[in-house]
C-alpha cells in the first residue's frame, strides 16, 4: 500500500497508524532521505553533490525501525526533524542516483511482507503496482499550520512565512524532479485532509483498504 503527497498533508502519521489497524509494516520513506542527509550534514559533505552524497549512501546503512531509523546502528531519533535538515533533503531528494539507490533498496524492504510505505512518488515510481493507494493532500495553509505545530513541538522557533517559502519551494522541487517526481498515480484515491482530524483520515483510508483488498481476493 503507498501514501503519497506533499509536506503536511498528514501522511507520516496516518501512515504509521494506518499500519498499525492493518498489522502492516509501516515504511518512512522519508526517513531514509532524511538519515542520508543528516548524514551529509555530519561529514560536511554538499546535500546537491551527488557523487559525493551516493558516495555516502553506498557506505551507509540505514534501517527503519518501529520508533524511527537507525544509521550505520545509531539510532537518530528527532535529530533527522531538524530545521537543518528540513532544508538539505530536498537537495538530497533531487538526486536521480541516490533516488534509484534508496528506491531499490525500499522495494527491497517491501518484498518481505505487506507495507503501508508513504513518501512522494511511492505509488508512482518506487511500488507502481500496488494494490492500495491513496493520495493526500491540504490547503496550504492548513498544511503551513501543521507542520509550524509539529516542529514548535519539538522546541524549534518557526517564522510562518519562512515555513510557508520553504513549503512551497519543496513543493516545486519535488514536482519538478526528473526521477520519481511528486504526483498522483492515475489508480490512486486522492483525500483532500483540510479540516479532517487524524482519526478520521485514518478511519477512511482503512474502510477504503478493506473495501479495495476484498474486491482483489473475492
Amino acid at each position: 500500500m503507498t501514501i503519497d503527497g506533499p509536506a503536511g498533508a498528514g501522511k507520516s502519521t496516518v501512515a504509521r497508524r494506518l499500519a498499525e489497524r492493518l498489522g502492516f509494516l509501516y515504511l518512512d520513506t522519508g526517513a531514509m532521505y532524511r538519515a542520508l542527509a543528516y548524514k551529509a550534514l555530519e561529514h560536511s559533505v554538499d546535500p546537491g553533490s551527488e557523487g559525493d552524497v551516493l558516495a555516502l549512501l553506498m557506505n551507509s546503512v540505514i534501517e527503519l525501525v518501529p520508533d524511527g531509523v537507525l544509521l550505520d546502528g545509531e539510532f537518530l531519533g528527532p535529530r533527522i526533524r531538524s530545521p537543518e535538515v528540513d532544508r538539505a533533503v530536498s537537495r538530497v531528494a533531487q538526486l536521480p542516483k541516490v533516488r534509484l539507490e534508496l528506491v531499490a533498496r525500499q522495494r527491497a524492504i517491501s518484498e518481505a511482507r505487506d507495507v503501508v510505505m508513504d513518501g512522494r512518488d511511492t505509488g508512482t515510481f518506487v511500488l507502481p503496482g500496488a494494490d492500495v493507494k491513496f493520495f493526500l493532500t491540504a490547503s496550504l495553509d492548513e498544511r503551513v499550520a501543521r507542520r509550524r505545530a509539529e516542529m514548535q513541538g519539538r522546541g524549534f522557533a518557526v517564522d510562518p512565512r519562512a515555513l510557508e517559502a520553504e513549503m512551497l519551494e519543496r513543493d516545486r522541487l519535488d514536482q519538478e524532479r526528473t526521477v520519481g517526481p511528486l504526483a498522483a498515480a492515475p489508480d490512486a484515491m486522492v483525500v483532500d485532509t483540510t479540516g479532517m482530524e487524524i482519526e478520521d483520515v485514518v478511519e477512511w483510508l482503512y474502510a477504503a483498504t478493506r473495501r479495495r483488498l476484498a474486491s482483489i481476493r473475492s
